[in-house]
Protein backbone atom coordinates (compact mmCIF):
# COMPACT_ATOMS: atom_id res chain seq x y z
CA UNK A 1 0.00 0.00 0.00
CA UNK A 2 2.95 2.43 0.60
CA UNK A 3 3.90 2.39 -2.95
CA UNK A 4 0.82 3.06 -4.20
CA UNK A 5 0.65 6.31 -6.24
CA UNK A 6 -2.05 8.56 -5.61
CA UNK A 7 -3.29 11.46 -7.85
CA UNK A 8 -5.68 14.20 -8.40
CA UNK A 9 -6.22 15.79 -11.83
CA UNK A 10 -6.53 19.45 -11.46
CA UNK A 11 -6.62 21.87 -14.58
CA UNK A 12 -5.96 25.36 -13.37
CA UNK A 13 -6.49 28.48 -15.76
CA UNK A 14 -7.46 32.00 -16.02
CA UNK A 15 -9.49 33.04 -18.44
CA UNK A 16 -9.39 36.56 -19.26
CA UNK A 17 -10.70 39.32 -21.36
CA UNK A 18 -8.26 42.81 -21.46
CA UNK A 19 -9.03 46.26 -23.77
CA UNK A 20 -6.74 47.06 -26.13
CA UNK A 21 -6.12 50.30 -26.09
CA UNK A 22 -4.51 52.38 -28.57
CA UNK A 23 -1.40 50.69 -29.51
CA UNK A 24 -2.94 47.26 -29.61
CA UNK A 25 -5.66 47.90 -31.24
CA UNK A 26 -3.48 49.68 -34.59
CA UNK A 27 -1.51 46.70 -34.38
CA UNK A 28 -4.48 44.07 -34.63
CA UNK A 29 -6.27 46.20 -37.12
CA UNK A 30 -2.77 45.57 -39.09
CA UNK A 31 -3.22 42.11 -39.11
CA UNK A 32 -6.80 41.80 -40.08
CA UNK A 33 -4.89 44.44 -43.08
CA UNK A 34 -2.44 41.31 -42.95
CA UNK A 35 -0.16 43.61 -41.84
CA UNK A 36 2.82 43.29 -39.24
CA UNK A 37 3.16 46.40 -37.53
CA UNK A 38 5.84 47.73 -35.00
CA UNK A 39 6.04 50.80 -33.06
CA UNK A 40 9.72 52.52 -32.73
CA UNK A 41 10.90 53.24 -29.00
CA UNK A 42 12.69 57.22 -28.84
CA UNK A 43 16.19 55.06 -28.54
CA UNK A 44 14.22 54.14 -32.57
CA UNK A 45 14.54 50.53 -31.93
CA UNK A 46 10.91 48.17 -33.80
CA UNK A 47 8.97 46.44 -30.41
CA UNK A 48 7.00 43.89 -32.30
CA UNK A 49 4.79 43.68 -30.65
CA UNK A 50 4.42 46.79 -30.01
CA UNK A 51 3.86 48.27 -26.40
CA UNK A 52 2.97 51.64 -24.54
CA UNK A 53 6.34 51.66 -23.30
CA UNK A 54 9.78 50.62 -24.12
CA UNK A 55 11.26 47.81 -21.82
CA UNK A 56 14.29 48.89 -21.32
CA UNK A 57 13.65 52.76 -20.82
CA UNK A 58 10.37 52.90 -18.74
CA UNK A 59 9.65 55.89 -21.63
CA UNK A 60 6.18 56.18 -23.43
CA UNK A 61 7.20 54.95 -27.54
CA UNK A 62 6.69 56.90 -29.91
CA UNK A 63 4.12 57.72 -32.50
CA UNK A 64 6.20 56.11 -35.43
CA UNK A 65 4.92 52.80 -36.78
CA UNK A 66 6.80 50.39 -39.81
CA UNK A 67 5.05 47.55 -41.26
CA UNK A 68 7.79 44.60 -40.75
CA UNK A 69 8.56 41.09 -42.06
CA UNK A 70 6.62 39.09 -42.93
CA UNK A 71 9.29 37.04 -42.65
CA UNK A 72 11.79 36.62 -39.73
CA UNK A 73 14.26 34.35 -38.44
CA UNK A 74 13.76 31.78 -35.51
CA UNK A 75 15.40 32.56 -32.31
CA UNK A 76 14.58 29.58 -30.16
CA UNK A 77 11.58 27.48 -30.44
CA UNK A 78 9.99 24.69 -28.21
CA UNK A 79 8.07 21.60 -30.09
CA UNK A 80 4.59 20.67 -29.10
CA UNK A 81 3.61 17.08 -29.52
CA UNK A 82 -0.30 17.31 -28.66
CA UNK A 83 -1.82 20.47 -29.23
CA UNK A 84 -4.14 21.21 -26.81
CA UNK A 85 -8.04 22.59 -28.03
CA UNK A 86 -7.03 26.27 -27.52
CA UNK A 87 -4.06 26.11 -29.85
CA UNK A 88 -4.05 27.86 -33.28
CA UNK A 89 -2.99 24.39 -34.94
CA UNK A 90 -4.20 20.90 -34.50
CA UNK A 91 -1.31 18.86 -35.71
CA UNK A 92 2.14 19.32 -33.66
CA UNK A 93 3.82 22.29 -34.12
CA UNK A 94 6.56 24.24 -32.78
CA UNK A 95 6.32 27.36 -30.47
CA UNK A 96 8.53 30.26 -31.36
CA UNK A 97 10.34 33.37 -30.88
CA UNK A 98 10.37 34.65 -34.34
CA UNK A 99 12.84 38.14 -34.58
CA UNK A 100 10.79 39.94 -37.74
CA UNK A 101 12.48 41.68 -40.57
CA UNK A 102 12.58 45.26 -39.46
CA UNK A 103 11.89 44.27 -35.71
CA UNK A 104 14.36 44.53 -32.65
CA UNK A 105 12.31 41.97 -30.57
CA UNK A 106 10.88 38.95 -31.16
CA UNK A 107 7.54 37.84 -31.59
CA UNK A 108 6.27 34.50 -30.12
CA UNK A 109 3.71 32.51 -32.18
CA UNK A 110 3.25 29.09 -33.75
CA UNK A 111 5.73 27.25 -36.56
CA UNK A 112 4.07 24.96 -38.74
CA UNK A 113 7.09 22.86 -39.64
CA UNK A 114 6.13 19.55 -40.67
CA UNK A 115 7.98 18.18 -37.80
CA UNK A 116 10.70 18.56 -34.98
CA UNK A 117 13.47 17.41 -37.11
CA UNK A 118 12.16 20.44 -40.13
CA UNK A 119 12.57 23.04 -36.99
CA UNK A 120 15.90 25.09 -36.15
CA UNK A 121 17.02 28.31 -34.73
CA UNK A 122 18.43 30.65 -37.58
CA UNK A 123 15.65 28.93 -39.80
CA UNK A 124 13.75 31.56 -41.96
CA UNK A 125 10.10 31.82 -41.95
CA UNK A 126 6.98 33.82 -43.08
CA UNK A 127 3.93 34.63 -42.06
CA UNK A 128 0.62 32.36 -43.76
CA UNK A 129 -2.31 34.62 -42.86
CA UNK A 130 -5.21 33.50 -42.36
CA UNK A 131 -8.19 33.22 -45.72
CA UNK A 132 -10.71 35.38 -43.29
CA UNK A 133 -9.12 38.01 -41.09
CA UNK A 134 -10.57 39.61 -38.16
CA UNK A 135 -8.28 41.48 -36.03
CA UNK A 136 -6.56 39.02 -33.86
CA UNK A 137 -3.47 37.04 -33.37
CA UNK A 138 -5.41 34.32 -35.08
CA UNK A 139 -4.99 36.05 -38.48
CA UNK A 140 -1.70 34.88 -38.33
CA UNK A 141 -2.67 31.32 -38.60
CA UNK A 142 1.34 30.15 -38.24
CA UNK A 143 4.80 30.64 -39.77
CA UNK A 144 6.18 28.15 -42.24
CA UNK A 145 9.33 27.78 -43.40
CA UNK A 146 10.35 29.72 -46.27
CA UNK A 147 11.72 28.09 -49.20
CA UNK A 148 15.64 27.14 -48.76
CA UNK A 149 15.64 27.84 -44.84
Amino acid sequence: MADELLSAPHVLEYDYRRSLGEVLSRFFTGLRDRKILGVKTNAGRVLVPPSEYDPESGDATSDDWVEVGPGGVVKSWAWVNEPLGRHLLDHPFAFALIQLDGADTALTHAVDAGSEASMRTGMRVTARFADDTIGAIGDIVAFVPEEGS
